[in-house]
């Protein structure tokens, strides 16, 4: 898997789970609260400075009174979509004067 794949990937994961956090119009702190964790704990899982590993993530939804299942299912639709749409990629536009776009050194 490509590494702007998995990016991609895992921002819809983060976003899904800020998503559900904000749906049930919670702050940080208080999803921190629920979980025994710190309001911090939390940022740095949502920015993706952390990870959950998988026992965390179910007490995470089922904290917010989602369920697991659910989320899963949900997720990975979100994740084959978006492993279907190919990745565009804007042609890099090539230096002035030398051929194949490299330039010469001491050449403005």
């Amino acid at each position: 898997m490509s590494k702007s794949l998995y990016s991609r990937h895992n921002e819809a994961f983060l976003k899904k789970l800020k998503g559900l956090r904000e749906s049930r119009q919670l702050r940080q702190a208080d999803l921190g609260d629920l979980l025994g964790r710190s309001q911090g704990w939390v940022s740095y899982v949502e920015s993706g400075a952390t990870t959950l590993n998988v026992i965390e993530l179910r007490e995470w939804i089922e904290a917010l009174d989602y369920n697991f299942m659910e989320f899963l299912q949900e997720l990975d639709d979100e994740l084959r979509w978006l492993s279907s749409v190919r990745l565009r990629t804007l042609p890099r536009k090539r230096a002035a004067g030398a051929p194949g776009g490299r330039r010469v050194p001491g050449e403005k």
